[in-house]
């Protein structure tokens, strides 16, 4: 049986998660990204907007996830010799933590930068010998104690 996961009677807790992962592709492609020179546009930026789009989407694609409300959330892209670096993170106060939301958008914003760089790095054949997805995982997550509820702004 497929189910949500009842977390109706859990304290809402502040959590952080941390995501990583790098595309790998031809140096040029990666040169190329540097000086602005990709046909579809500005990779990076693209990416970053994916990235938090997705972040706030886990819930729609992964059936067992809960539509959680993200108080802050990050794409950050770094390029390297051969390949682009993707970090993000993810806040929330809520029930259960941030972990797929972090995966997720750094998932889709790697995808976005292949995506926008795809006419750069096939080969003869179309095939992709050099891009590849490498080494996605959480590389931080915090739960830290019960959250505190904000104080009231208005008059004393």
């Amino acid at each position: 049986m497929a189910r949500i996961v009842d977390v109706g009677g859990k304290p809402d807790v502040r959590r952080r998660a941390i995501a990583r992962g790098a595309i790998r592709l031809r140096r040029a492609t990666v040169r190329a990204i540097r000086r602005g020179a990709i046909e579809k546009g500005d990779a990076l930026p693209a990416a970053e907007v994916a990235a938090l789009h997705a972040m706030k989407s886990v819930w729609q694609v992964l059936p067992h996830c809960h539509p959680i409300p993200l108080t802050a959330a990050s794409a950050t892209f770094a390029l390297a010799t051969d390949r682009v670096v993707c970090t993000t993170t993810v806040e929330a106060t809520w029930k259960t933590g941030v972990e797929m939301e972090a995966l997720y958008g750094c998932a889709v914003g790697l995808l976005t930068v292949w995506d926008m760089v795809k006419s750069r790095e096939k080969d003869s054949r179309g095939q992709y010998p050099t891009a590849r997805i490498e080494g996605l995982r959480v590389v931080a997550k915090e739960k830290n104690a019960r959250a505190r509820p904000r104080a009231r702004r208005g008059r004393a």
